[in-house]
């Protein structure tokens, strides 16, 4: 084995810990080793999970996020962040805080439910994501859920995706994802920042194991950020990835099954 001296780039994710390993920072960092960068780690909550649901969440001191932050960022630094679950308030404006004094792009998935519709995010930490977070953000990603619980847009088809992608840019991310998959037919999504619009399509999988979709989505466009990507390129080959893994997506346990992170090498054996 030959022994390799380049440094792959680094993306940190900000997240919280999904224990079946379908979603959270499991998902982040199997999709950043997937798509060739090196994957780090901000742990800010803690989750019993599995294929049925949310059993139980504790958020990490504040103060402990920001101290992996920091041993991160200054030593090793990074080239992009991810964040996922924020849980609360204070959370949101720590890390939105961080994410300030970075020179790096942002990739912010405003996670509020999770797949089997558990909260993630506490009613009040609503308006520090949209006043702290989303003006951060190089590039945001809701779903549907998300935007209603953002903005109150009830998105029904492909003409509320474009109303809701103003809405969220309302908030200051220089670009917006709208994920279409929770509308019926193909799985589209919206890729603006207010000026050039990028529709993004793939045939839908007859396959209910989705499980770590948004996280996987979010972690395969940071990814391709930090490869040096401008954002319709990191989106188009995160959406290219994720429509793989959805494909592949495999059954554990009695509910709802992860998709596959390790598609790509499979499919290359």
């Amino acid at each position: 084995m030959p022994i390799r001296t380049a440094v792959p780039p680094r993306v940190l994710t900000v997240a919280g810990s999904d224990s079946g390993g379908g979603a959270g920072i499991q998902a982040d960092l199997k999709t950043m080793l997937a798509l060739g960068v090196h994957g780090m780690s901000v742990l800010t909550a803690v989750t019993a999970q599995n294929s049925l649901g949310v059993q139980g969440a504790w958020e990490l001191p504040v103060d402990a996020v920001r101290a992996q932050y920091r041993s991160v960022v200054d030593d090793i630094g990074v080239q992009a962040v991810k964040t996922g679950m924020l849980a609360s308030a204070a959370l949101v404006e720590t890390v939105a805080e961080l994410l300030a004094g970075t020179d790096a792009p942002v990739v912010v998935d405003p996670v509020g439910v999770s797949k089997h519709g558990d909260a993630l995010l506490a009613a009040e930490a609503l308006d520090s994501v949209r006043t702290k977070l989303l003006p951060v953000a190089t590039v945001a990603t809701p779903n549907l859920d998300e935007v209603a619980q953002l903005t109150g847009v009830r998105v029904t088809d492909e003409s509320g995706m474009r109303r809701a992608a103003g809405e969220i840019l309302g908030f200051g991310p220089r670009w917006v994802v709208i994920k279409g998959g929770h509308l019926p037919g193909e799985a589209v999504d919206l890729l603006t920042d207010g000026s050039a619009e990028h529709w993004l399509r793939a045939p839908r999988h007859d396959n209910r194991h989705t499980h770590g979709t948004g996280c996987t989505l979010a972690s395969a466009i940071a990814s391709g950020l930090a490869l040096g990507m401008d954002v319709p390129t990191a989106v188009q080959g995160a959406k290219t990835y994720v429509t793989g893994a959805i494909e592949a997506g495999f059954p554990l346990g009695g509910g709802i099954g992860p998709v596959d992170h390790g598609w790509l090498t499979r499919t290359a054996v």
